[in-house]
């Protein structure tokens, strides 16, 4: 059928008058909406909080060029990590500190948790002595990016706890059993149901809820060529996908069959390997989800 003005007023015509493909009709479900609301802005927080984290990286590097490739601290945004970035303003002073000092210095800020605060401070060394120096011009306003760079982090971090107690709060006006499923928590769950609302706007049919997620691959095929690598559409709801591959993403960590599905994905090809395996791993958890919510069943794992 060709697309023209008289083609296009038949089709919406013949749609209404049978009703076709027609969405579902809005209804205002108030739990629903106050959940959305609330995991849509924690969407909005995490997406800040990377943001300023990649902004910190960026200046640390010019303080101490091999910081985050020999990795004094397993976490560069630790506590005792970001004291040590904040309270030294150049690199030069962490080198000139005596080596058992630099390890009770360690050991003090890291609360005595360290199991080697002597290999922490053997790395921190290495990073004095092997990066780049910064030039004394410099020193004062990357210092100043730092330290307000990471307490933009702290309170990101801050604000995202807060909205995370609010969103368990809420869910609890809205019976479910995705809590059921190990790695699911309140957050993950709400992000997902508040996204999806009533399942009767989908049919109960989890091909629909994908699709509204956006967890589908267009297909490239001529003659007998097929492609091997395939693209998700990238359309649906941004926000639906989030939580279903970031709560896939904490199950496949939880649950053998979830992870020996990711396993298998991630060994399949040789590029994106772990997106790859998220996503589809994503779109396995979408039906687990919806039988869930439709038959309000607990989860119960497959016996080995």
């Amino acid at each position: 059928m060709g697309k023209t003005d008289p083609i296009d007023a038949f089709v919406i015509a013949d749609r209404l008058r049978l009703g076709r493909d027609l969405p579902y009709p809005f209804s205002y479900d108030e739990p629903y909406l106050v959940a959305r609301l609330l995991t849509r802005h924690r969407f909005h927080l995490i997406h800040n909080l990377v943001r300023e984290k990649s902004y910190c990286l960026a200046h640390l590097y010019l303080k101490a060029s091999e910081y985050t490739r020999l990795k004094p601290f397993s976490n560069i945004f630790g506590t005792t990590s970001r004291a040590i970035i904040r309270d030294y303003p150049s690199i030069e002073e962490i080198a000139a500190i005596p080596f058992d000092q630099l390890v009770e210095i360690i050991d003090v800020k890291g609360k005595r948790r360290f199991a080697d605060p002597e290999d922490n401070a053997r790395r921190l060394q290495a990073v004095a002595r092997d990066s780049y120096p910064l030039p004394n011009a410099l020193h004062n306003p990357v210092n100043l990016i730092l330290r307000q760079s990471l307490q933009d982090i702290t309170h990101l971090e801050r604000q995202i706890k807060r909205t995370e107690t609010a969103i368990a709060q809420a869910m609890q006006s809205i019976p479910h059993t995705l809590d059921t499923i190990p790695g699911i928590g309140p957050v993950f769950s709400g992000g997902i149901i508040s996204e999806i609302g009533r399942l009767q706007r989908f049919d109960f049919d989890q091909a629909k809820v994908a699709n509204f997620a956006g967890l589908k691959w267009r297909k490239t095929q001529s003659a007998d060529f097929r492609a091997e690598e395939t693209r998700m559409t990238h359309k649906g709801n941004r926000y639906l996908r989030y939580y279903f591959c970031e709560a896939a993403n904490s199950v496949r960590r939880r649950d053998a069959e979830y992870g020996a599905y990711y396993d298998r994905k991630y060994h399949e090809v040789r590029k994106h390997q772990h997106k790859r395996a998220i996503v589809l791993t994503a779109r396995k958890l979408v039906r687990l989800v919806v039988r869930l919510l439709t038959t309000n069943q607990p989860f119960q794992p497959r016996r080995p």
